[in-house]
């Protein structure tokens, strides 16, 4: 018994929508980090759907390639929040100034 496409399309847009949300409307970082790390589900949610549809493994490699992608991503930009929230005392972006000219 397997999902059809449309469905796992549909769990895909919803996810995709969801992070556009969230970049739009957080203010603290790590909820900006949430909706990047949904947006890039998404999009491996729809190589893994068309790579079974077709039957082509490279899909699903990529799928890999931007898991990894992602938890890179969460690390590094992790590692940045913490160094922000110690030298600046805050962790919203939209009262970090420290970057400025």
């Amino acid at each position: 018994m397997s999902v059809p496409l449309p469905w796992i399309l549909y769990l895909s847009s919803a996810l995709f929508s969801i992070g556009v949300y969230g970049m739009l409307t957080r203010r603290h970082a790590i909820g900006l980090l949430l909706s990047v790390e949904l947006i890039l589900n998404a999009s491996v949610l729809n190589f893994v759907a068309f790579g079974r549809l077709y039957g082509n493994v490279h899909a699903q490699a990529f799928a890999l390639f931007i898991i990894a992608l992602a938890a890179c991503e969460a690390v590094v930009g992790l590692a940045i929040i913490i160094g922000l929230a110690r030298s600046a005392g805050t962790v919203f972006v939209d009262r970090l100034t420290l970057l400025k000219g």
